[in-house]
């Protein structure tokens, strides 16, 4: 999955408008235009489609990780560091982070997308890369959960 399909899918998901986008992306310490959130946010074949970055991404997530939980108090901003190339891992990682998801509501987005999975096969995914039981976290894996997070959230939201 591209930056770009993620980004999609998660602001479809939790029905993000645009100016939240930017707020999110503001919140992480790099704004963004409305208009530059438009370009990420249309299809490769779309006249005016901006690549999403790893860097931008990150921002995007670290901004989602503060809209949703806050800011934590008392601690001092991180730092920039060197941005390493993101995985579905990390982007599921960071996602279940700002969305304040616990082990058994992430099994149940996924049981609502249609792809059950075993609380082993969830954990895994959420180890270290070098651990013997570390799995990588497949694309299909990570539409289904966006999937998933659009139908639990999108569908609370229209009650």
């Amino acid at each position: 999955m591209t930056n770009n399909d993620v980004l999609r899918g998660v602001r479809y998901g939790l029905a993000l408008p645009t100016a939240a986008m930017a707020e999110i992306f503001a919140l992480s310490g790099h704004p963004l235009a409305p208009n530059t959130i438009l370009h990420l946010l249309k299809k490769e074949e779309e006249e005016g489609f901006v690549s999403c970055t790893d860097a931008l991404m990150e921002n995007f997530l670290s901004g989602l990780i503060i809209y949703k939980r806050g800011r934590q108090e008392g601690k001092p901003a991180r730092p920039a560091q060197a941005v390493e190339p993101l995985t579905n891992n990390s982007i599921l990682k960071k996602l279940r982070i700002a969305m304040i998801l616990q082990e058994s509501d992430m099994l149940d987005i996924l049981q609502q997308a249609g792809n059950p999975v075993s609380k082993s096969e969830l954990s895994a995914l959420f180890r270290k890369a070098g651990n013997k039981n570390y799995k990588e976290c497949g694309d299909q894996f990570l539409r289904n959960f966006l999937k998933g997070l659009a139908l639990r959230y999108r569908e609370a939201a229209a009650r």
